[in-house]
């Protein structure tokens, strides 16, 4: 949300959606953005809020076998509250919290999310300047960590809900099979994805990912994953090209979320007519395509395209209305 305070952020929400979330911040503060806000916790971090940068600074071998020693012991415990996300890092979470327990009821469902491990690893360089990815052992480590922040959340919103889903961002995996990533295998995706959903199931909650951008969607659906969110408003056309490997993931119980209603200034010129309509003939086409027509209209979600922090707040508060709109136009079809 690009909003600094989480109270409106909160009204924002509850106003909105039936399933309500906690808010991320990011103009709030550089804390706030996707990777700085999962790395309290993890080894070696370091942040530099004025040149809004984050990194990790390892040392020598001595100093690096310390550092993971000292953490292993700390996610040996066994407690996910070793894993918090502090309020500092995330102010939205804590008031969420706290509007929960005002409002005194019970949720079907509640959504928290976390970065995903590809695009945490993929995205922060070690000193020397080199994908943090590349590293094994601090690969397990960060694996490790962001699994425990999934779990911490689900343990702290299933006070309030029935039944806790938890979206691991990853919009890393457009980058997937480009020059840059040349050896990240289909195989490293789906295992280091399955260790974080396997942490969320254990815990009892549901998981889903999250992609912004165009990506091989056989390789999520080969997963353990419960919820495919795509960007509906622009990538519908590639999900159309797996009809066989997304039918499979839906006569699995897999839900689609689709993600029509975008988080760019093409707001500004859709309606929820105009959106409901494209999603109504997008199902059409997918139909046409061999989906299956039962699965593909009840094993569905309605979403914005992606976050919409970067968005001015006009803009995101006419996303939040639309979408409300889109909703009561599919509950009443």
């Amino acid at each position: 949300m690009p909003v600094k305070d989480p109270a409106d952020a909160c009204k924002i929400i509850f106003d909105a959606v039936d399933i309500p979330f906690w808010p991320q911040l990011p103009k709030r503060s550089f804390k706030e953005l996707m990777m700085p806000q999962y790395s309290e916790a993890i080894p070696f971090v370091k942040i530099d809020d004025e040149k809004e940068r984050i990194w990790f600074e390892i040392g020598d071998e001595n100093k690096k076998a310390d550092g993971i020693y000292a953490f292993y012991e700390k996610y040996t415990k066994g407690d996910p509250a070793e894993f918090a996300i502090s309020r500092e890092y995330a102010p939205g979470f804590y008031y969420f919290m706290e509007e929960l327990g005002r409002a005194g009821r019970q949720y079907k469902y509640i959504k928290g999310h976390i970065t995903g491990p590809l695009t945490f690893t993929l995205s922060i360089p070690d000193q020397n300047k080199r994908p943090i990815y590349y590293d094994a052992d601090m690969l397990d480590t960060i694996l490790k960590a962001l699994s425990q922040k999934a779990v911490w959340q689900i343990r702290e919103l299933q006070n309030y809900a029935d039944k806790v889903i938890i979206f691991i961002d990853e919009p890393m995996l457009s980058a997937f099979g480009s020059s840059t990533y040349l050896g990240l295998t289909r195989e490293d995706v789906i295992r280091l994805l399955n260790e974080v959903i396997g942490a969320i199931h254990s815990a009892d909650a549901i998981a889903g990912i999250h992609c912004c951008g165009n990506t091989d969607w056989s390789i999520i659906a080969a997963t353990d994953i419960d919820i495919i969110n795509f960007d509906a408003y622009i990538y519908t056309k590639s999900i159309a090209i797996y009809p066989n490997e997304l039918n499979n993931f839906l006569k699995k119980g897999g839900m689609l979320a689709w993600g029509i209603v975008p988080t760019s200034e093409a707001i500004r010129r859709e309606s929820a007519d105009s959106l409901y309509n494209k999603m109504t003939n997008d199902i059409k086409q997918l139909i046409a395509k061999s989906f299956s027509e039962e699965l593909i209209s009840r094993q569905c979600l309605v979403t914005p395209s992606c976050g919409a922090g970067s968005m001015n707040e006009d803009d995101a508060r006419a996303v939040f209305r639309i979408l409300k709109e889109i909703g009561g136009r599919f509950k009443k079809a």
